[in-house]
C-alpha cells in the first residue's frame, strides 16, 4: 500500500468539525509543514517544510451555540497533523484540539473533532478497487446533534 501513498492513488476522507465559517465552500491549502519553531513538539506551516496539500469541502454550516462548518477533507499529502495545521493555519483550526485550537474553548470535546471518514485504494493482489468507510463515532455524532444549521448553497461561494 505504501506505493499507492506515494503516488496519490490511494485516497483518504475525513471529517472535521471547525470554528467559523470558511468563506469559500470548496478550497485547496497549498502550504509546507514543518516543525514548529516555537514549539518542536508541534507542526507548522514553515517556508522550508515538506509539500502539503489539502482540500475541503463545507458540507455544512452552523450558527448556535457557535458559527462553526463541517468540512470534508482530502490528502495530497500525508503529514504529521496536516489537517489540523492547514485548518488552523487558514483561521479554522478544528473543535477540541488543544494543540492547534488557537486557545478556543473544547465545547465539551474530549478530542479534536476529526474523522478519518473514507479510505480507497487498489488491492494489493490486483482484485479491484477497496473502499472503507465508517460512521461518525457517538461524541462526534452527539456534538453535531447540538448544533443549529444553516442552509449552505444559500450562502455561496
Amino acid at each position: 500500500l505504501v506505493p499507492q501513498f506515494a503516488d496519490h492513488s490511494a485516497t483518504r476522507m475525513y471529517k472535521a468539525l471547525v470554528w467559523g465559517h470558511p468563506t469559500a465552500l470548496h478550497g485547496v491549502i497549498d502550504a509546507p509543514i514543518g516543525r514548529s519553531r516555537r514549539d518542536p513538539l508541534k507542526m507548522a506551516v514553515v517556508a522550508d517544510g515538506r509539500d502539503s496539500r489539502t482540500e475541503y469541502e463545507v458540507v455544512a454550516r452552523y450558527v448556535s451555540p457557535v458559527d462553526c462548518a463541517l468540512l470534508e477533507c482530502s490528502l495530497e499529502t500525508g503529514r504529521t497533523h496536516q489537517i489540523r495545521v492547514h485548518l488552523s493555519s487558514i483561521g479554522h483550526p478544528l473543535i477540541g484540539d488543544p494543540w492547534y485550537g488557537q486557545r478556543r474553548p473544547t465545547l465539551g470535546m474530549e478530542r479534536p473533532f476529526l474523522h478519518a471518514a473514507r479510505l480507497e485504494f487498489d488491492h494489493p493482489n490486483g482484485e479491484g478497487r477497496v473502499a472503507f468507510s465508517s460512521q461518525l463515532a457517538a461524541d462526534l455524532q452527539q456534538m453535531l446533534s447540538g448544533l443549529e444549521p444553516i442552509d449552505v448553497e444559500s450562502l455561496g461561494d
